[in-house]
């Protein structure tokens, strides 16, 4: 081997090795500091508890949304909230019956 080999040889390697040594720095990184990385996870933990609720609040919504069609199946409608409806939305009452409005309060 002559010289000119031996010398460009340790710049290479050295060159080879900073380039692993920055791969292995920047998925450290991200392992720490990325979107998915250990920093990351109080937030995400924050959210999915957010989101339990909102999932809690929607599954308690459609148990009140289910309860509202078995009460209105075709076959065997509530007389109650069939009234209810029929007043509300076709605006009747019956001659003998007084109607109040109020203002709506929060």
């Amino acid at each position: 081997m002559n010289a000119a080999t031996l010398s460009t040889r340790p710049v290479r390697d050295r060159l080879v090795n900073l380039g692993a040594l920055t791969a292995l720095l920047v998925i450290g990184g991200l392992a720490l500091f990325g979107p998915s990385g250990v920093l990351a996870w109080g937030d995400d933990s924050a959210r999915l508890a957010q989101h339990r609720h909102q999932i809690a609040a929607l599954h308690e919504r459609q148990a009140e949304l289910e309860n509202r069609r078995a009460l209105l199946d075709p076959a065997h409608v509530d007389p109650d909230l069939a009234s209810e409806l029929v007043r509300r939305d076709l605006n009747v009452a019956h001659p003998d019956e007084y109607v109040i409005e109020l203002d709506n309060q929060p």
